[in-house]
């Protein structure tokens, strides 16, 4: 839990982040595997894809839903995302006043993996009763990991020690999560062999083959499941399907092209993997409400007002 000391820490994080990303955006830093988000009004409820990371909140909060699972996010918890994960999510309580403020460390499998190895029972314990599976968690920021993040991004003010100092911070705050709680989630998810783990190269496996046809064969093979474990697991893990999480990801990748790259509606169904530029319209509709042309007027219209930035609402890989 956070002592009398967070509330300094935090409000020097506050600080620090507002001087370093002085506008709206993702901000991709000096510092390998960190990013800082600005955001300053409340977003629509928009699809992300989060890859395995820590995302830590200076002020702000955000809702995410996955599946039929809803978070609320704040700055007294943290979250834990142990393997890539589609989820809907969107700023909640943002101002030009008080921006959204959010720290976002990808994390590192093998530096998961040189930890546990060091000390194998250094992660906290599996609780009896819990799924063990789902590939999000929340815990509360204590002053210690808080700290440790606190640290780390202040070497962005003092950019000729990060290649020194950052690895060691970095290792700290992976260290921080695996102890804390909700460690032994995130342990799990890394450990070659473990269930979860299986699960994360399945996710793997459909990220990076998404534009191809869906051949659970191949996938349970890579995961060394059976078919049918697997899309049980996987949707305990992501609460999707397999075939509607590679659904997700094409029509998010479509929908950047759409947006950034002025591609047609047929160009860019043909580019993430679709047959027919119909059924591709059909079920972007379905996913964001509106159809393909609608929704790129809309997009860059929004993107087009001051200080917009790239808000959780725009569809992202962070």
């Amino acid at each position: 839990m956070q002592g009398p000391s967070s509330h300094c820490a935090q409000q020097r994080l506050i600080e620090l982040m507002l001087r370093i990303a002085p506008h709206d955006g993702l901000h991709v830093t000096k510092v390998p595997k960190l990013k800082l988000v600005r955001v300053s009004g409340p977003t629509a409820l928009g699809q992300v894809l989060y890859q395995p990371g820590l995302c830590l909140l200076a002020q702000g909060s955000k809702q995410l839903l996955v599946g039929d699972t809803r978070f609320v996010h704040d700055s007294a918890r943290h979250m834990v995302f142990a393997h890539d994960i589609q989820v809907s999510g969107q700023v909640a309580e943002a101002s030009p006043e008080k921006p959204y403020l959010c720290v976002w460390l990808d994390i590192d499998p093998a530096v998961i993996a040189s930890l546990l190895l060091e000390d194998a029972h250094q992660a906290a314990p599996l609780p009896t009763g819990v799924d063990a599976t789902f590939g999000i968690h929340t815990a509360s920021t204590d002053d210690d990991l808080l700290d440790a993040v606190l640290r780390l991004c202040r070497l962005l003010e003092t950019p000729r020690h990060i290649r020194q100092l950052a690895p060691l911070a970095y290792r700290e705050i992976m260290y921080r999560l695996l102890i804390g709680e909700g460690g032994w989630q995130l342990a799990h998810f890394m450990t070659p062999g473990t269930q979860p783990h299986r699960i994360r190269l399945a996710a793997q496996q459909i990220t990076l083959r998404y534009k191809e046809p869906l051949r659970m064969e191949e996938i349970a093979q890579a995961a060394n499941m059976s078919q049918s474990s697997l899309h049980h697991h996987f949707k305990l893990a992501t609460r999707m399907t397999p075939l509607q999480y590679q659904k997700q990801l094409r029509l998010q990748e479509a929908r950047r092209l759409l947006v950034f790259e002025a591609a047609t509606v047929a160009s860019a169904a043909h580019r993430v993997g679709y047959e027919s530029a119909s059924q591709f319209s059909r079920e972007y509709t379905r996913a964001f409400g509106v159809s393909p042309s609608q929704d790129v007027r809309e997009l860059r219209s929004f993107l087009l007002q001051p200080a917009s930035g790239a808000p959780d609402g725009q569809p992202q890989k962070v």
